[in-house]
């Protein structure tokens, strides 16, 4: 028989640890206690000192993600223009990326260039790039809306402020 390697639950904020609510221990990172009951405050792996007085959950940030030419993105639209619309990357190959995380690493609802952390990223959806035929008679404004949710590859990283994106393609659009 294999060894069989011992993995430690993961618990999210506002579950109850593993504690003794008669225990005196103090909290630390990433736990509060709440009616007597010991909670974690973030999403993480619960930890202890030796002796159980000092209570701790620490999580663990996912590794940030950056957009490359031929990404898949989903993002929100934030402004529409008659011929570009400004996109907040939300998700870049399946993985949340800047805008779409806090600081404990946990989903948000805002878009990039709504946060102060600087890890936001926005991409540029240009007329001619939002399908592949009949390109000059695209009117964005009635293919998109800000707060539309769309999915979008990465064709280049355009200027110092944005990606260039596509939704030319099948499996892209809204």
């Amino acid at each position: 028989m294999g060894t069989e390697h011992a993995t430690r639950p993961a618990f999210l904020p506002g579950q109850p640890l593993p504690v003794p609510s008669d225990t005196n221990a103090s909290v630390g990172d990433g736990v509060y206690a709440k009616d007597g009951v010991f909670r974690a405050s973030r999403m993480g792996h619960f930890e202890s000192d030796g002796n159980a007085t000092l209570l701790s959950v620490r999580g663990e940030r996912p590794p940030l993600v950056i957009p490359r030419p031929e990404s898949t993105i989903f993002g929100r639209v934030t402004r529409v223009m008659p011929r570009q619309a400004t996109v907040s990357i939300l998700v870049v190959d399946g993985l949340p990326c800047g805008g779409a995380l806090n600081a404990a690493g946990a989903s948000t609802n805002r878009a990039a260039g709504e946060g102060i952390d600087g890890a936001d990223f926005q991409g540029i959806l240009r007329q001619q790039d939002v399908r592949s035929t009949e390109k000059d008679s695209v009117v964005l404004s009635q293919c998109f809306r800000p707060g539309d949710i769309l999915r979008a590859v990465v064709i280049s990283l355009g200027d110092a402020r944005s990606y260039y994106l596509s939704t030319a393609g099948n499996h892209l659009g809204q």
